[in-house]
């Protein structure tokens, strides 16, 4: 499989180096220059990794610096197993109602949906390394709003030949997901927190991978950049193979009859997660919505109904801090797929981005992308509502992040009258956000104690909180480091012992 631009700006190149340099060391990302199909009724009947095989051999697989069928196969073996996952489907669907279900994505190390990737990502990096011939130790830089940072920290940690640092918005994250990334063991991992929201950090990220001299500085001190975000094809492509997991399990439980169309929602900050449904329908499953669920800060969902994308608006922290995003970095690729790989009107638009702070989309495109996403958003308050409504009818458990999905499907059916069957990716643990989620359900914000909440969530549910998470009560804080965006190259070079008069 070969790899192209979404600016037009790098030779095709393949799997490897595609994974290795994260994104186009001159801006844009890496694509696949042809997406292959799948017949999804072959498909039936495979575990989560004969599934997963299926689905990333078309993308990674081949000869010189792609991979070969044994390394997929064992990358595989080794990440998606009980001793990873809790539960033996890896991805299970639980079904809510005769067409609605709950695609749980957490069940993961670090109960988050990026797990599914993150735990997977390394092996390719790592493989990709030695394929391309590199002495250099890789340092992956990640900026997070929440749970990409503790999920690529777990995944990078200790992974022999790379550094991992993680920068993420001091005060936009869950208290449970601070505690997370703060108490990260690992001699190769750092987390530093940025004055700043989660647009700041992730503009930071990309400005220094796009800083040629700096680049060139830290390849001669022995070192080369990539990254975990889903900037990077090797972490997004793991996620395509749960959205034909979740439609395969709805055929398998008699909610569409194989071919029939299911819809799937999806909460969106950087638009990696939607993205994937997205190319899963490409190749041949059968959905027929992509359903994309903002928070209050609803920069797509206007974007979808309007063509225009304005980040010239305020920022709200909300209870959903993993959607809490002005600039979604992969809204570049769809827009390069349904122009049909037009890199002239992607480098227009996002260097009026840049400039202006917005973009317009041509009349063409605008209704291209109406007619394949639907866009809509939850306030906090109705986000809290519908934690409260899904419990009470249910009796299920879902975090703020999947209640906006939730809620915005609900709006979606009152819209369309489309009554086809949809899941919704639960995309965190209820349990990673207790506060919000406790508070939603019995009104009672007096408890500030997170693990005292932990404990009462579970009793409400009869359940029991992940053991990660519970056991971060007694976790050293071992990263204490807080820069503003500015700092970005200082604190990389004290963390690669390089000198700060050499960075500057």
């Amino acid at each position: 499989m070969q790899y192209i631009s979404t600016r037009g700006n790098s030779p095709a190149i393949e799997s490897a180096q595609a994974i290795m340099l994260g994104m186009v060391p001159r801006g844009g990302l890496f694509i696949p220059e042809n997406l292959p199909t799948l017949a999804t009724e072959e498909l039936l009947g495979l575990n989560y990794q004969e599934l997963a095989f299926a689905v990333l051999l078309p993308f990674f697989g081949g000869k010189n610096k792609n991979y070969s069928e044994e390394e997929i196969k064992s990358f595989i073996a080794a990440v998606y197993t009980s001793e990873k996952f809790d539960d033996p489907q890896i991805t299970p669907l639980t079904l809510l109602d005769e067409k609605t279900a709950a695609l749980e994505l957490w069940h993961g190390p670090t109960a988050a949906f990026k797990d599914v990737a993150l735990q997977i990502m390394p092996y390719f990096l790592k493989a990709a390394a030695k394929k391309l011939g590199s002495r250099k130790e890789t340092v992956i830089l990640v900026a997070t709003s929440g749970d990409t940072g503790k999920a690529a920290l777990e995944g990078f940690k200790d992974v022999e030949g790379a550094k991992i640092i993680v920068f993420y918005p001091k005060d936009g994250v869950s208290k449970m997901q601070e505690l997370q990334m703060l108490s990260t063991t690992g001699k190769n991992t750092s987390v530093v927190g940025v004055e700043g929201n989660f647009d700041d950090c992730q503009n930071m990220v990309k400005e220094i991978f796009s800083d040629d001299d700096f680049n060139t500085l830290m390849s001669f001190k022995g070192f080369q950049f990539s990254s975990a975000n889903s900037i990077n094809w090797g972490r997004l492509a793991p996620q395509i193979v749960y959205y034909f997991r979740a439609y395969l399990e709805m055929v398998r439980k008699n909610v569409v009859k194989m071919g029939d169309v299911a819809n799937a929602v999806v909460p969106t900050g950087n638009f990696g997660n939607i993205l994937a449904g997205f190319y899963a329908k490409k190749m041949g499953l059968p959905i027929q919505t992509l359903i994309c669920a903002s928070n209050q800060n609803h920069v797509l969902s206007d974007f979808i109904q309007t063509g225009v994308y304005d980040r010239k608006r305020k920022f709200f922290k909300t209870s959903s801090p993993s959607m809490d995003i002005l600039i979604s970095s992969n809204l570049e690729r769809l827009l390069f797929e349904i122009t049909k790989h037009n890199a002239f009107k992607i480098n227009r638009w996002y260097e009026d981005l840049f400039q202006k702070g917005e973009f317009k989309l041509d009349d063409n495109t605008k209704n291209t992308l109406k007619n394949l996403i639907y866009g809509d958003f939850a306030s906090e308050s109705e986000t809290r509502i519908e934690i409260k409504r899904v419990f009470e009818k249910y009796r299920y458990l879902i975090d703020p992040h999947t209640a906006v999905g939730f809620f915005v499907l609900e709006k979606y059916r009152a819209q369309t009258e489309d009554e086809a069957p949809a899941f919704v990716c639960a995309t965190a643990s209820p349990y990673k956000f207790n506060q919000a989620v406790y508070q939603a359900i019995t009104g009672d914000d007096s408890l500030k104690d997170e693990f005292i909440i932990l404990e009462k969530l579970a009793a409400l549910n009869n359940g029991k909180p992940p053991a990660s998470l519970m056991g971060l009560k007694e976790a050293p804080i071992l990263h204490k480091r807080v820069i503003n965006k500015r700092e970005g190259r200082k604190v990389i070079g004290e963390i690669l012992g390089i000198s700060i008069g050499a960075v500057n």
